[in-house]
């Protein structure tokens, strides 16, 4: 087998799954006439397409590929070896599911951890009442209005646009289109059509904050996960002919990196005082917001990341009933019974059960890949080569480690 014959493999594997799973195939922009050939062809069954990807890891060894690219492809055919068992009716653990997917181990959280981040936002946000209480009183009132919301998305697109033309270059022709929608399991998702083009829905269920819609839109957007696909689309498939990287599929290692990377977008594209940069925009908006709290109460409920990773685990790796997850979110993410309800809904879909992960260990991985630079490597340096490169979470492991590991010697010479 040769090196295009396995790539086209892994193409058809995963848009042959793609027929057996609704939004499995997040986005293909590769050849129409391969996609127009597995739709018309009898769908396969589950173990047949798991011992596909059996064979596509036998062959991979013996190709002629970059390291990288093989990397790359070994991780996603674990994954969809393993989406394909799942499908046939296999038992894999939940733990073991998530580390087939996403390359990471997971565990619970510190619930130690998680009272300190509670004393954190007691400071921030005095007052009578439960913690529970303020929160919700500070989050209500940090609400964009339902009727503003797409010119508030709108608004801070384009400033956030503007920012990351600035930094890294996108094809000129390149445009993301605003919708608003409801009755979705997620707060917001970024449809890929190619060619340069997202169409992001925006779920205005949720009642989306001032101080979250910065973060979202530049999660989707800029320069988030329309920046990548751009990016990806010109460079490594475009200049460098990576036909791998022409399909993005659910459940893969390549959706833990994507998800990191975006969750950390504004802190890329603006950084530290990005409540007062985005306080400046809602002010010309005529709506108020207290951007230097707004940022401070952002940093410390960040130290709840893992809740929502913990909840995945009582539900599916303990059995826990639907109401002790509702309680588990309500007690530590301090969000109130309507928002966990909606939170559990997403870790209940067969689809996005084991996703929450992506946005947990992806910041986490992604974070500390992004702070471990070489001297007179930039944020902006670093954060482009996510944006460029076929990475994946064991290749970040493992140069974090060869990065601390630099760290501690040059320190040792240094002090010596």
């Amino acid at each position: 087998m040769d090196a295009d014959e396995l790539v086209r493999g892994y193409l058809v594997l995963g848009l042959r799954l793609g027929r057996l799973v609704s939004g499995f195939v997040d986005s293909f922009t590769g050849d129409p006439a391969l996609r127009r050939a597995v739709d018309n062809e009898p769908r396969l069954a589950p173990a047949a397409l798991a011992g596909h990807a059996r064979q596509l890891l036998r062959e991979l060894p013996g190709v002629d590929l970059a390291d990288q690219r093989k990397r790359f492809l070994r991780a996603h055919l674990v994954a969809l070896e393993c989406t394909a068992r799942k499908l046939a009716g296999e038992h894999i653990t939940f733990v073991d599911e998530v580390e087939r997917y996403f390359q990471v181990r997971i565990h619970p959280g510190d619930q130690d951890a998680y009272a300190q981040a509670h004393r954190n936002l007691d400071v921030l946000l005095p007052g009578p009442g439960s913690l529970t209480e303020r929160l919700h009183a500070f989050r209500t009132a940090d609400e964009v209005p339902a009727r503003r919301l797409q010119g508030a998305v709108q608004a801070v697109s384009s400033a956030l646009r503007d920012r990351v033309r600035r930094k890294y270059a996108l094809p000129e022709q390149e445009i993301v289109e605003y919708q608003v929608v409801t009755n979705r399991p997620w707060s917001g998702f970024n449809y890929y059509l190619g060619g340069y083009r997202s169409r992001v829905a925006i779920n205005a269920d949720l009642g989306h904050r001032m101080s979250n819609l910065p973060h979202l839109v530049a999660h989707e957007s800029y320069p988030g996960h329309h920046t990548e696909h751009c990016r990806k689309e010109a460079g490594l498939v475009g200049r460098r002919g990576h036909a791998e990287q022409s399909i993005f599929l659910i459940n893969t290692p390549q959706c833990l990196m994507s998800e990191g990377m975006a969750d950390l977008g504004l802190h890329a594209a603006v950084g530290p005082g990005w409540g007062g940069w985005a306080e400046q925009i809602f002010r010309d908006l005529g709506l108020r917001m207290d951007g230097e709290l707004s940022e401070k109460v952002e940093a410390a409920t960040s130290g709840l990341l893992t809740v929502r990773q913990d909840a995945a685990l009582l539900l599916h790796d303990r059995g826990a009933d639907q109401e002790d997850v509702v309680a588990h979110l309500r007690r530590w993410l301090l969000v109130p019974d309507r928002r966990a309800r909606q939170m559990v809904r997403f870790l209940a879909d067969p689809l996005w059960r084991a996703y929450t992960t992506t946005y947990v260990e992806g910041v986490r991985l992604v974070r500390a890949w992004l702070d471990v630079r070489a001297a007179g490597e930039s944020l902006d340096d670093r954060y482009l080569r996510l944006l460029d490169e076929p990475l994946v979470p064991k290749s970040l492991e493992s140069q974090i480690r060869d990065g601390l590991s630099w760290l501690a010697r040059n320190t040792q010479e240094n002090t010596i």
